[in-house]
């Protein structure tokens, strides 16, 4: 059941938008240390002072969930060497983990992780929430590939797709 505000027109914010605001912001995150070299406590201390609901050149950022961007930005780090071929398996031959930029390969992480440590989240609202951080930064087959990769994953760990219904 939604309540609105005192105003009548809007729902409150629900945590899920927190949860993607996270999302995001953990996937820029783990972008700016693969780029610049940054550490954990460096980048997790910098978001959570200047970025996480925060106006940066005059854009916005939407307020997030700081636990869950914590969580998945620790989590893909300690859990990377085991993330990583978990990708790997769900590429083709011809796409290595190697092949894939930045943004794709945090973006694909932080969606393997979720599906590996998040068995309390549907599998459904993370390769939704992945992928439309992919459409948030790309505009041709990316978005597409994210899809593949972790319903893959999902299959394969989970034993179900996208859909929510477990395989048979």
């Amino acid at each position: 059941m939604s309540e609105a505000n005192d105003a009548g027109n809007t729902p409150p914010v629900r945590a899920a938008n927190k949860r993607g605001a996270a999302r995001l912001a953990a996937v820029q995150a783990l972008y700016q240390m693969d780029v610049s070299g940054v550490g954990l406590l460096e980048i997790t201390a910098e978001y959570e002072a200047h970025r996480l609901g925060k106006e940066v050149d005059g854009a916005v950022y939407r307020e997030a969930d700081a636990q869950w961007f914590r969580a998945i930005l620790s989590g893909v780090v300690d859990e990377q060497k085991t993330i990583d071929p978990v990708i790997r398996q769900a590429l083709t031959d011809d796409w290595p983990l190697s092949r894939l930029d930045s943004t794709l390969r945090a973006i694909l992480r932080a969606g393997v992780y979720e599906l590996m440590k998040r068995a309390d989240v549907p599998v459904a609202v993370i390769v939704t929430e992945y992928v439309d951080i992919a459409k948030a930064f790309y505009t041709e087959d990316e978005p597409k590939l994210v899809n593949a990769v972790l319903d893959r994953v999902a299959r394969r760990l989970r034993n179900e797709g996208r859909g929510g219904t477990p395989k048979n």
